[in-house]
């Protein structure tokens, strides 16, 4: 059950990325006004360099707003966040370390972890092993990431993402260099391990099945400078399988949230928007 109580918050947002767009006025993203419930999952999808990634960096605190205020899990935004797990398209992984101490990283940088790291490390250890099972990458522990697959080492990355046990998960297009069967295969690694963790998800993407079959909400970004446009609810049952991509409702929200996207060019109003099922501007 998800509190009433948003866990992430973004009020009247804008950023402009120095002093000297500031003076002219433009601003990458502007006017964002946004609440996530507590075990929510989002997707945002828009045209490429709309301020997608913005967003995240804007929520993770790895970039302060120009105006306005950003909450997450009650507090204000400050400085980057330590309860945030993020995963990206390349999974960056580094090819002297083993399977195994790429998902340790985080555990041996953040807090309280750090501090704790050697007098837990068999602890640690354990919890990495079964989350690597858990992906379907039990047996490769001890493996090097050039030893591994671009799936299986985006995999790790997202256990390397998660082994901390963060509150909140970013993931800036992580599955868009993948061939589609290992793409909709992580997918549903995703959907599990967010059913059973219930941590909340920020995902930035422009597949656009992909946002629909895993968002509780999909919202659309203008163009720059970015805003959110239109905000989705996705009211498909849960759980959903691979199934329900080929049925007709799947399709018609997809199609959708195509329309609104190639209506970009069109007028476009600050205010999101509830999608209604007929792809029109905003």
């Amino acid at each position: 059950m998800m509190s009433s109580k948003p866990f992430v918050e973004f009020n009247s947002v804008w950023l402009a990325y120095n002093d000297e767009l500031l003076a002219k006025q433009q601003f990458a993203v502007e006017d964002i006004n946004l609440e996530i419930q507590s075990g929510e999952f989002i997707a945002i999808v828009g045209p490429s360099g709309c301020g997608k990634s913005t967003f995240m960096k804007l929520t993770t605190g790895l970039r302060r707003p120009t105006r306005g205020l950003i909450k997450v899990d009650g507090e204000e935004v400050t400085g980057p966040l330590k309860i945030s797990g993020m995963a990206f398209q390349a999974p960056s992984l580094l090819p002297w370390r083993t399977t195994l101490d790429n998902v340790l990283l985080p555990l041996e940088i953040v807090e309280p972890h750090r501090s704790q790291f050697k007098a837990k490390k068999a602890e640690y250890e354990h919890r990495a092993v079964e989350l690597l099972k858990r992906v379907g990458l039990g047996g490769y522990e001890r493996q090097f990431p050039w030893q591994l697959s671009g799936g299986m080492q985006q995999r790790a990355s997202i256990c390397r993402a998660l082994i901390h046990e963060p509150k909140m998960l970013l993931l800036d297009e992580p599955f868009g260099a993948l061939d589609a069967f290992t793409r909709e295969e992580l997918w549903c690694i995703l959907r599990d391990l967010w059913t059973e963790q219930k941590f909340n998800v920020i995902l930035v993407t422009h597949d656009l099945r992909e946002s629909v079959f895993l968002a509780d909400t999909v919202y659309v970004m203008s163009k720059s400078p970015g805003r959110f446009i239109v905000k989705r609810d996705i009211d498909l049952p849960r759980p959903r399988d691979l199934e329900l991509t080929y049925t007709s409702g799947f399709a018609d929200v997809v199609h959708e949230l195509r329309g609104h996207i190639g209506a970009l060019r069109g007028s476009q109003s600050g205010t999101p928007t509830q999608g209604t099922g007929t792809p029109t501007a905003t």
